[in-house]
């Protein structure tokens, strides 16, 4: 979900503005702009009040939608003597805390934590480490002047020095005022690595592997969409055969558990756990002890879903999920082995009030029908009646917590095969920017989430009319205050079994595009969050998973936030039809980033095939897309393509009169020749697939997210026909033997 293909953020050559509020000439007021003090307001909680666009004019946000993502924040600016006050607040809040909600830090660097106490006070600050031990610190000189008088106390504050020795892990800071038993104090500290460093097995040469939508690639034991089950298989054959490190694949993230299932994955109900519709019910151990007229029923529903796997129009998870979840809950409902049983009560108290509340909100859905509406005090966790549901729906909340379980043990047998097949990484599963906003976290974390408002884009060259997105943003200031949990408890579920994972639009980690709810895309604003502490976070939980983090970094991008990643230790995502220098020509292989994944497309943009015959120009065209003509968007496309395949004939890479596979596969020789750690081929390429997966900026307008793994003739490719595709193994072979050659240069 790439909100643009632009690489850089430039500015227009003429350096002409656009202005929100007012045309040029200053006579026509379009809409009011936000007063000085209203902008104060607004820089203090992160929210942008100017901007740059995508063509270079700059842009003052109007009023209305800063005083929109202030009140979603919850902060008052209703008028001018709600924003004095909050000013105030904002100024007060950090005295009004003995220490803050968290203290984020990068291991080996210097760092302090702040306390505020009752002046002339004497007070002590411990950290309490992960496993027991305890360290006093140190307090720094005392600040002259830092003193407040604070809601009738007088205060101090004071700064005490962290050792710059402290490991890695989740510890705790606690104050003590001496005199005073109940002053005592307690905030999370985290201490994260500096650079997250490269996993051992990937070091000397590019290492490459496939991208895949695996709910489109099915085997002829599938039904209907591919599964966990296929998930081993590609990663066995890929890495044993191929020699791949890695499998890219869709978020797996769980949708809807009854009712219509949401197409996209990047639309999940929660982040943090697993979609049951791609378990492989024959997988179950408890399903071979299904009594005999049972496992019939069961060959019975899956016998027209088998049937389907040859059929290359648009999937249809509703049909699979349906029979899936009948057969299911027969197999829980026949029960467990004690050993079984005991390894599942495992899994549910390592998951802790998470599952938990996950499992509940599934229950609830199926309680009182999908798409119905909710009694009130069933909005809150925690209320009254959720606390009586969480009794009365106990079987029912266990089946869920169940289904879990299973999605983990079988995800843990698809990284074990890769492991096995000699992966370097194995699974590389990809984390959504955000969640439905009816779902089960928009429920179970709703005080960390802010509403009122949805995550988009604004409009940009390839979706030029912007895009909302309608996920509830994280709101910074909750999150923090909640210690960040939220964000670790998903981050370490996904890397539990991967050796990497891929954050979709990693520029929300830095800032979030803020739609108001009921305004058009173009009408939003940036808030910016603490990338120190997310991103650091990430590295910490990557780092104990021993995986890599690839962050898709297209878009609209500040010049800084590529340097930051990189300095981090997290590899970017350059994607060959956009690299482009600062005249807009190709970027020559010798200059693109060494820390990156290298691709040739991505699922946002038809396979390579389709492309090179500027399908994605009719397709948006005809889906109303476009702000420019259709004449002016093939010229500068067509242009930019023969830029491109020029490129690859002056490196020797192209003949004269190639072929479409001969195209595909000089392109892919091109991300060879470039330092890039990582080399990414879309499955779709390898087949020769045209079909564009997703079309951003649209939702029935187009299948996003349905289309199976097709030839380019429009036949449907299995798993198992992958082994002998001559076109996978000639664009393998070629993949294969640049590594090699990398392989032998870098030693």
């Amino acid at each position: 979900m790439s909100d643009s293909p632009q690489s850089t953020l430039t500015r227009s050559e003429d350096g002409g503005h656009r202005d929100q509020s007012r045309h040029a000439d200053g006579l026509e007021v379009r809409h009011e702009p936000p007063s000085p003090r209203l902008s104060e307001l607004a820089a203090a909680h992160g929210v942008a009040t100017e901007y740059w666009d995508w063509k270079g004019g700059h842009i003052t946000v109007a009023r209305a939608t800063i005083v929109a993502v202030l009140t979603a924040m919850g902060v008052a600016c209703a008028d001018d003597d709600d924003v004095e006050a909050s000013l105030a607040d904002h100024e007060l809040a950090p005295w009004r805390r003995s220490l803050p909600p968290v203290v984020v830090v990068r291991s080996g660097r210097e760092a302090s934590v702040v306390a505020h106490v009752p002046e002339d006070s004497d007070v002590a600050l411990t950290v309490v480490l992960e496993d027991g031990g305890e360290v006093a610190l140190e307090p720094s000189a005392r600040q002259q002047g830092e003193h407040r008088e604070v809601d009738g106390r007088r205060l101090e504050r004071t700064s005490f020095d962290l050792p710059t020795d402290l490991p890695l892990g989740w510890h705790e800071v606690r104050s003590a005022v001496a005199g005073d038993d109940g002053a005592g104090a307690s905030a999370p500290l985290v201490v994260t690595p500096d650079v997250l460093a490269f996993p051992e097995a990937l070091t000397g040469g590019q290492r490459w592997g496939f991208m895949a939508q695996l709910y489109s690639v099915r085997s002829r034991d599938s039904w209907g969409l591919g599964d966990l089950a296929d998930l081993g298989e590609l990663l066995d054959w890929s890495g044993r055969d191929l020699g791949a490190d890695f499998l890219l694949i869709n978020p797996l993230l769980a949708a809807e558990p009854v009712g219509h299932q949401q197409d996209s994955p990047y639309l999940p109900t929660t982040r943090r756990f697993t979609n049951p519709i791609y378990l492989r019910v024959e997988d179950v151990r408890e399903f071979a002890y299904l009594p005999a007229t049972d496992r019939a029923l069961v060959e019975w529903r899956a016998e027209p879903l088998r049937a389907s796997n040859t059929d290359p129009s648009t999937l249809d998870r509703d049909a699979v999920w349906d029979a899936k979840r009948s057969v299911l809950r027969s197999v829980f409902d026949a029960g467990r082995s004690p050993a079984r049983q005991a390894a599942f009560d495992a899994f549910r108290e390592r998951e802790g009030r998470g599952l938990a509340d996950y499992a509940l909100w599934a229950a609830m859905i199926e309680h009182f029908g999908p798409g119905q509406p909710w009694p009130e005090g069933a909005e809150r966790v925690g209320s009254e009646l959720v606390e009586g549901l969480r009794s009365q729906l106990a079987p029912l909340i266990e089946f869920h917590e169940w289904l879990q379980w299973l999605c983990d043990t079988q995800l843990a047998a698809a990284q074990a095969t890769a492991v096995d097949a000699g992966m370097a990484l194995g699974v590389m599963h990809d984390l959504a920017v955000g969640v439905h906003p009816s779902g089960a976290d928009a429920w179970a974390l709703r005080d960390v989430l802010a509403t009122g408002v949805s995550v988009g884009a604004p409009p940009d060259a390839f979706n030029q009319q912007g895009q909302d997105w309608s996920q509830p943003p994280w709101q910074p200031v909750a999150l923090a205050e909640a210690g960040y949990a939220p964000w670790r408890d998903m981050v370490r579920t996904i890397l539990r079994h991967a050796g990497g994972v891929r954050v979709d639009h990693v520029l929300g980690l830095f800032r979030l595009w803020w739609v108001p709810n009921g305004q058009g895309p173009g009408m939003g604003t940036y808030v910016r969050y603490d990338h120190d502490a997310l991103v650091g976070i990430l590295c910490l939980e990557a780092a104990r998973a021993g995986a890599v983090v690839v962050g898709e970094d297209l878009g609209l991008v500040e010049p800084w936030v590529r340097g930051y990643l990189a300095e981090r230790g997290m590899l970017g995502t350059s994607v060959l039809w956009f690299e482009k220098d600062g005249e807009g020509q190709p970027l020559p292989p010798t200059s693109w980033r060494e820390l990156c994944l290298a691709t040739v497309n991505t699922h946002d943009l038809p396979p390579t095939a389709g492309y090179l015959a500027g399908e994605h120009i009719e397709l948006r065209d005809r889906l109303g897309l476009l702000t420019r003509s259709v004449e002016e968007e093939l010229r500068v496309d067509e242009a930019d393509r023969a830029a491109v395949l020029d490129q690859l004939r002056d490196l020797g890479l192209l003949g004269e009169r190639p072929t479409e596979r001969e195209v595909v596969e000089a392109l892919h020789a091109f991300l060879l020749e470039t330092p890039s750690k990582l080399v990414g081929v879309a499955l779709t390429d390898a087949v020769g697939d045209r079909r564009t997966q997703n079309q951003p900026g649209t939702s029935d307008e187009y299948p996003n997210w349905r289309v199976p793994l097709t030839d380019g003739a429009g036949e449907v490719v299995l798993l198992e026909d992958l082994r002998t595709t001559p076109r996978v193994q000639s664009l393998a072979a070629v993949v294969v033997e640049g590594t090699r050659r990398g392989e032998g240069c870098s030693s």
